[in-house]
């Protein structure tokens, strides 16, 4: 499969998770319009600088480029409501190293709509000082939101902290994008945040999730989201 055939292969817009419609955008945000709600996962702020106090020395411009992002998408879809699906902060010390300027443009956002921190394993006591109602997780519509998906399903979820990328051969080159992966019932997403690595959707730890990997990704395009079958990627 060519590039360009990729970028006509099982395009959609839309995915069903326990009969909702969510529109998956490509900066890696999710949308459910019935709800007028989007979910954003693993921003991660302030890595960079978390990296500095260890001498990795990484550019200190991930928060800010994170921002950029989560902008756009606010700006774009005036959501009523936003879910932060937890390691939203790199540290427990994360938000005490934010620039003014970035501590603005967060209390900016979190006073722009409802504003939820769902708690993670970096961050289990979001800053109350930027805004938003932090909680360990939330249930909408016999759907839970939580950061670290469950292993033992009884319901429909949405989860984060694994950042899924899909791996896609073609004849020219190994295509690495980061994705939501979902067999609709269980729906992962992808990391948002700038410095934020991404784990194999193929590997063995998603088994725990999605047993034999029976799901679809939908990986992240320049100014699409492509469906891809769970069968055509590569370990």
């Amino acid at each position: 499969m060519s590039r360009a055939q990729l970028s006509k292969a099982e395009n959609s817009a839309e995915l069903k998770l326990n009969g909702h419609d969510f529109r998956p955008d490509v900066s890696g945000a999710l949308y459910w319009p019935q709800e007028n709600t989007i979910i954003v996962s693993d921003l991660h702020f302030e890595k960079g600088s978390f990296f500095a106090t260890r001498n990795l020395h990484l550019p200190p411009y991930d928060t800010g480029h994170t921002l950029d992002v989560l902008e756009r998408v606010v700006a774009q879809y005036q959501p009523q409501r936003l879910i932060a699906l937890g390691d939203s902060f790199h540290d427990a010390q994360a938000s005490e190293r934010l620039s003014l300027k970035d501590r603005s443009r967060i209390k900016i956002l979190t006073a722009s709509c409802d504003w939820i921190w769902i708690a993670g394993n970096h961050d289990p006591a979001p800053p109350h000082e930027l805004g938003g109602t932090g909680i360990d997780e939330l249930n909408i519509k016999g759907i839970t939101f939580r950061h670290e998906p469950s292993k033992q399903l009884a319901a429909a979820e949405i989860a984060g902290h694994l950042h899924p990328v899909a791996v896609i051969s073609t004849r020219a080159r190994r295509l690495r994008r980061r994705a939501f992966i979902t067999n609709g019932q269980r729906l992962i997403m992808p990391a948002l945040g700038a410095y934020t690595g991404g784990m194999n959707a193929r590997s063995d730890q998603f088994k725990a999730y999605f047993g034999d990997h029976h799901f679809h990704a939908w990986a992240l395009g320049e100014d699409q989201v492509f469906q891809i079958s769970s069968r055509k990627l590569r370990i």
